[in-house]
């Protein structure tokens, strides 16, 4: 099987996973009830895979998809307002073909960047546990070990930072010591990889001012630099 058969398989392994009761009771109650705004709308309503281009050398990595985001559009970071900031960012470094990604068939394309999560089911609140993580690492680890030509791991927030370090541990990479902390531009080197911190989009960081777009375009200035040394 080439790369590209091997990630569409597993594909297939995520989007019908039910391992944790919890977070498929949540996503199944979401796509039930709906947001008002989405009442017409049918949701995805199952757990949310990666996306992008096969040949990546940049992964972005968040910490699961939005309830009424991912969860709804079947495409993580779609739909809502951390996308609207990640993808823009996206396509004035020259990742994207398009500034938007509003649901899963609007033609959205990558290129050079793949884009996934911790963890693929919508978690209340936005928490997943410890064993949530831990349950569904594992597919992350794949995904990454598939996208061989990746060289850099941008991790949005320190829960997305927390989980890289653990799928380098699981692909056998040696453990960075000390253990690297997370920061916006904060870097680690280990294996074929680089971790790049990076502030999550959320609202809570736009609207507050925390995270600019600047400093977001920094960020994917600074992958491309990266992964062109690597």
């Amino acid at each position: 099987m080439t790369s590209h058969e091997r990630l569409a398989a597993l594909e297939g392994e995520i989007v019908s996973c039910r391992k944790c009761p919890r977070l498929v009771a949540w996503r199944e109650e979401v796509a039930r009830v709906k947001r008002a705004s989405f009442a017409g709308e049918t949701y995805w309503g199952r757990p949310v895979p990666g996306f992008g281009d096969p040949a990546a050398t940049v992964v972005v990595l968040g910490l699961a998809p939005a309830a009424h985001g991912g969860n709804r559009t079947g495409r993580v970071f779609t739909g809502d307002r951390s996308g609207d900031w990640l993808f823009a960012a996206m396509h004035r470094a020259g990742y994207a073909n398009q500034p938007t990604s509003v649901r899963h068939d609007d033609g959205l394309k990558l290129h050079g960047a793949w884009v996934c999560a911790a963890v693929r089911c919508a978690p209340p609140s936005n928490k997943p546990t410890p064993a949530e993580r831990d349950t569904c690492l594992p597919y992350a680890v794949r995904e990454v070990e598939l996208l061989e030509s990746a060289r850099v791991l941008v991790c949005l927030g320190a829960f997305a930072w927390d989980a890289a370090l653990r799928i380098l541990a699981a692909l056998g990479v040696k453990r960075i010591r000390p253990r690297p902390p997370f920061g916006h531009g904060a870097e680690a080197a280990a294996g074929r990889l680089t971790l790049l911190g990076c502030f999550h989009p959320s609202q809570q960081n736009t609207f507050t001012g925390r995270l600019t777009e600047d400093m977001l375009d920094a960020i994917f200035k600074r992958a491309r630099e990266l992964s062109a040394a690597r």
